[in-house]
């Protein structure tokens, strides 16, 4: 488990990770198979013309964490809030039922330990920010305005005690 003191960067200045203003911590799926590890998400990033990782973290279904980009540069998370955000996912978050893909809280129990590890870390270092799920911008309350089911729990009430 990463501590402050062993978040990677990408520049020795101290101060460096303070200059982004982390206004929300978010929690995605990573809508993908179980098995999947960096490699086939760095591929699908790449698929999808991105420069820059959806993700700063990523939680294999084995509990163990990937950190894809340094927490003072811009992941591609949630259009909109990137610039003020830490997005950290899980691998997993759907089902196939029959032929169809639907959305499925399907987290490890490893990945669910591992994930309030983490952000209770990232909270430390961010208290201001909000722990939220990518579909929390468009209200927990209304799942008809849902652009997305990810992370396909409601982190806003899971992590509100951290």
């Amino acid at each position: 488990m990463p501590s402050r003191r062993h978040l990677k960067t990408t520049t020795t200045k101290k101060n460096r990770i303070d200059m982004r203003k982390i206004e929300r911590i978010f929690v995605h799926c990573t809508a993908s198979n179980q098995n999947w590890g960096t490699k086939e998400l760095w591929a699908e990033f790449k698929a999808k013309g991105w420069k820059q990782p959806g993700y700063h973290y990523v939680v294999t279904a084995d509990g163990a964490i990937h950190q894809m980009l340094a927490l003072e540069e811009v992941s591609n998370g949630v259009k909109g809030y990137n610039a003020t955000a830490i997005n950290v996912a899980y691998v997993g978050g759907i089902e196939r039922l029959n032929k169809k893909i639907v959305a499925e809280d399907n987290r490890t129990p490893a990945q669910k330990a591992t994930l309030r590890k983490l952000l209770g870390i990232l909270h430390k270092i961010y208290p201001a920010a909000k722990i939220m799920g990518h579909r929390s911008i468009w209200g927990e309350d209304n799942p008809k305005k849902w652009e997305k089911s990810c992370p396909c729990f409601n982190a806003v009430e899971e992590y509100k005690d951290i």
